[in-house]
């Protein structure tokens, strides 16, 4: 499909109403579509804002010149006002514009035709934090794609009472965009690595884990330091109001999508400071190191874990029989800490903002409805985005509750 040839007409008509009070996929120009992200439910309305974290104790692993490991996150948390505060991209333009030059085949997105930095998310930037002790979230992404896919969940969860934290995996995740340039980084994005599976790389793969639980804990460490008072950020930039004072670190969970989700479980196994965990369809072992062999057990898997775990996945996972035995193995632990969910009609993305996105895109001929199936599954945003949030809502306010 030549996707420049799509036209304002058939755009227009193509409307998608989406989960979250009925607004629609519009067309920006003769062929760019703008996509609309489900709006939160919560009683709270919500601020966000960035920080530019650095890991000077670590080297990054994918680009041997950068002598420090740089970590990107955003954190989403309830705010005391918005007047006054603008409302946050799901993209800025310049990640936008890196984001739809990245060939990741298994998505299956189209190259043209959408403004993907006019979708706005719910969130307003810089908003001064509610000054009241909130359980911490944290998110990783599954691997090649960015944080900001993960915004929907994550409003959500923050309009719920949650502090939310998404964390970017540089080198990893699909793009991210820094704050400036270093004297030993020229550029302010970069891109992932990945071009395919990482597990069809059992080397690759072991070191994007390594990083991301690393990162993970990293991250937690410097939110300690912002709940002390301190301002992490590595460039000193400002922070809203109460933003310190936000955050309850005795309550903290984590949940993350495909590989985010391997991060999730092992992370939690590594360090107590987390207390329940979300597995979103991760492997939980490591890929085999040959044709007929199995993949070693990851830690979580090989010895279990005291504290929740939930496995959430979906019945369109095409390589099931390979998750089940990691899966089946943790399940089998006499702690009995661990439960495993299912949503049906659904595929690997469906956790991600693409469970929205996706049927958007397919009502203005951008992508096939085997694609779209292929992505997220025939269940339509109506009810993949509740289920979703419902699921993982409930398994954290049941261990962490927020009120």
């Amino acid at each position: 499909m030549d996707r420049r040839t799509v036209t304002k007409s058939a755009v227009l008509a193509a409307a998608l109403l989406v989960a979250g009070g009925g607004q629609v996929a519009q067309a920006q120009a003769a062929d760019d579509v703008t996509l609309r992200l489900p709006g939160p439910t919560g009683p709270h309305r919500i601020g966000v804002t960035t920080l530019y974290l650095v890991d000077r104790s670590r080297r990054d692993p994918w680009k041997p010149t950068i002598p420090v490991r740089e970590v990107m996150v955003t954190v989403f948390y309830p705010t005391r006002t918005v007047r006054g505060y603008p409302v946050a991209p799901q993209m800025t333009e310049a990640a936008a514009e890196l984001f739809k030059q990245i060939d990741v085949p298994v998505h299956h997105l189209p190259t043209s035709g959408v403004n993907w930095a006019a979708t706005r998310a719910h969130s307003h930037m810089g908003a001064p934090a509610q000054a009241v002790r909130r359980p911490v979230l944290l998110y990783s992404p599954g691997g090649g794609d960015p944080r900001t896919m993960g915004t929907g969940l994550a409003e959500e969860l923050a309009g719920q009472g949650y502090v939310v934290v998404t964390i970017d995996h540089p080198g990893d995740a699909g793009e991210v965009e820094f704050p400036g340039t270093t004297a030993y980084r020229d550029e302010v994005l970069r891109e992932t690595v990945f071009r395919s599976d990482p597990r069809a790389d059992p080397e690759l793969f072991r070191t994007a884990i390594d990083t991301r639980i690393a990162d993970t804990r990293f991250v937690l460490d410097q939110l300690a330091v912002l709940a002390a008072g301190r301002n992490p950020d590595a460039e000193g930039r400002a922070l809203p109001e109460h933003l310190g004072r936000a955050l309850d670190l005795r309550r903290v969970g984590i949940y993350g999508h495909s590989a985010g989700g391997t991060t999730a479980a092992e992370t939690m196994y590594e360090d107590r400071r987390i207390a329940a965990a979300i597995n979103l369809e991760g492997y939980l072992d490591y890929p085999p190191d040959g044709p007929g062999q199995e993949g070693k057990l990851f830690p979580v898997a090989r010895y279990g874990v005291d504290r929740p775990l939930l496995l959430l996945g979906t019945d369109g996972f095409p390589h099931k029989e390979a998750l089940e035995r990691s899966w089946s193995a943790m399940l089998a632990h006499p702690q009995g800490c661990t439960r495993r969910r299912q949503l049906n009609n659904a595929a690997h993305w469906v956790f991600t903002d693409y469970a929205a996105m996706a049927p958007q895109l397919q009502a203005a001929g951008l992508m096939t409805a085997a694609n779209r199936i292929e992505l997220v599954g025939t269940i339509g945003p109506d009810a993949s985005v509740p289920a979703v949030r419902n699921h993982v809502l409930s398994f954290f306010d049941r261990h962490l509750p927020s009120h």
